[in-house]
């Protein structure tokens, strides 16, 4: 097994590289980057004060456009000077020691930004995951034991519905209704916490905290288990049509037994194998749209400003922490896997 994780660990180092190469190709070729949407912004600056103060177009500047010498300046500020091989190759220089560069538009590092939103997304990426999981393997496994009752027909009807709304329209829909919309104003409309949050008490502190987080983890949730619960249970009914759950049965082992003894450590397996790309996709993918729906300072709003403002900085470094929690989450889920059921051989592969 020392092997196999040795292996895992060299590889995300050219996985990261490509990754990065792929995006850093892709975001360069798309329109609209930081040193257009400077020049636009200086260019509607200085006509609106052109405007404001009546002067002529012959003493004005502005209206005859930027100096060659000040577009070389917004280029050099932004490091457009340069190449895009060689802006490549100091941002992997950089990365390589820890250095995720400055926010164009915010003017601080990226490391301290992502730190600074990833309680937010910690927090709703958490809970979601650990309710999904609470719910999802649990229906599962009941719908197995009672496959094709009114019980299963029924969730199915439900978990369909949860499938096929898009989380957004959720909690839209959960905004609306609860959070002072047309209906009532039962849950707060934005924000992690209250504004007195300092001077509340623990208990208070507690309670506001999750009175805060209630509708985006209620929409991220019903949004996220449909397809768990169905995974978990496919994976229960394929395990009970086996021989060895014959055998148990004949020998006269109880079906709860036969169930949480035998089947469920099987059965779960393939729940474990998905179990990173789930929390990558509730942390962040999920996450993106409730952040910015519900006004949470998350690493979600973050990437999702970043994008429109074109800040290669914060686009790349959120990139790479993303994927690099990936590929470590994976890795995870392998030992895992191997200390579940040790006769699983991964230096095999």
């Amino acid at each position: 097994m020392g092997k196999y994780i040795l292996k895992r660990l060299l590889l995300i180092i050219p996985t990261l590289f490509l990754i990065l190469l792929t995006n850093f190709a892709i975001v360069q070729s798309a329109p609209g980057g930081p040193v257009e949407q400077k020049i636009s912004q200086i260019e509607a600056e200085q006509k609106q004060g052109a405007t404001q103060t009546q002067l002529s177009t012959t003493t004005y500047q502005g209206s005859r456009g930027l100096s060659p010498d000040m577009v070389e300046a917004i280029k050099k500020q932004y490091g457009f000077d340069k190449s895009a091989p060689e802006r490549f190759w100091l941002m992997l220089t950089s990365y390589a020691k820890g250095d995720f560069g400055t926010s164009f538009f915010k003017g601080k590092p990226v490391s301290q930004l992502i730190l600074d939103k990833m309680p937010v997304s910690i927090s709703l990426g958490l809970w979601s995951t650990l309710l999904i999981y609470l719910i999802a393997v649990p229906l599962g496994i009941a719908k197995a034991k009672r496959h094709n009752s009114l019980m299963d027909k029924t969730t199915a009807l439900l978990l369909a519905v949860s499938y096929a709304v898009p989380v957004f329209v959720l909690a839209v829909v959960l905004l609306v209704m609860l959070a002072g919309g047309s209906y009532w104003q039962i849950f707060p409309l934005q924000g992690l916490v209250s504004e007195n949050f300092d001077k509340l008490s623990t208990f208070g502190k507690i309670k506001d905290y999750f009175w805060h987080l209630a509708l985006p983890i209620t929409a991220s949730t019903i949004g996220g288990f449909a397809g768990l619960a169905y995974l978990t249970k496919f994976s229960f009914m394929e395990e009970l049509n086996k021989q060895y759950v014959l055998t148990a049965r004949s020998k006269g082992l109880s079906e709860k037994k036969v169930l949480y003894g035998h089947v469920f450590r099987n059965a779960m397996m393939i729940i474990i194998a998905g179990l990173p790309s789930a929390i990558v996709g509730i942390f962040f993918t999920g996450n993106f749209l409730i952040e910015v729906i519900f006004n949470l300072d998350g690493l979600g709003r973050l990437g999702f400003e970043a994008i429109g403002q074109r800040d290669y900085p914060v686009i790349f470094g959120t990139l790479f922490i993303f994927t690099l929690m990936g590929l470590i989450l994976q890795l995870i889920s392998d030992v895992t896997y191997h200390l579940i059921d040790p006769r699983i051989d991964f230096e095999g592969r």
